[in-house]
């Protein structure tokens, strides 16, 4: 059996980012990127998420250990793999992106998130 050195989270969410990411700009068109209260949620799950994941991965008591050889080397801020930020920005848009495609058409949020029309004053 031959061993691979090949870091299989870093490579996973790094995909999971990609994917996530031309579905919404090539298939769905939802228009979440556009929209303001998909980066106010997302900052929001940013805050808790350095708080929430650096306790749980701090290298000085860490709770959730990972392989070395499953991801990069790179944490940031206090000790967090920047594969969990790939990860959660993949996991949560995905989320938002099915929540917005299955759920009933609204007129006044596709305006919004489209924003003034030329035509119009």
């Amino acid at each position: 059996m031959i061993a691979s050195v090949v870091a299989e989270y870093a490579i996973a969410s790094t995909l999971a980012l990609v994917a996530v990411v031309v579905l919404e700009l090539a298939v769905l068109r939802t228009g979440l990127f556009r929209d303001r209260a998909y980066w106010i949620a997302m900052t929001i799950n940013l805050g808790f998420m350095v708080l929430v994941d650096g306790w749980l991965t701090k290298l000085s008591s860490p709770i959730v250990l990972y392989a070395a050889e499953e991801k990069t080397p790179w944490r940031f801020p206090w000790d967090i793999p920047v594969e969990d930020f790939a990860f959660g920005f993949a996991l949560l848009t995905l989320v938002m992106l099915l929540w917005d495609r299955a759920g009933p058409a609204r007129p006044v949020d596709a305006e919004r998130r489209r924003g003034p029309r030329p035509d119009r004053p």
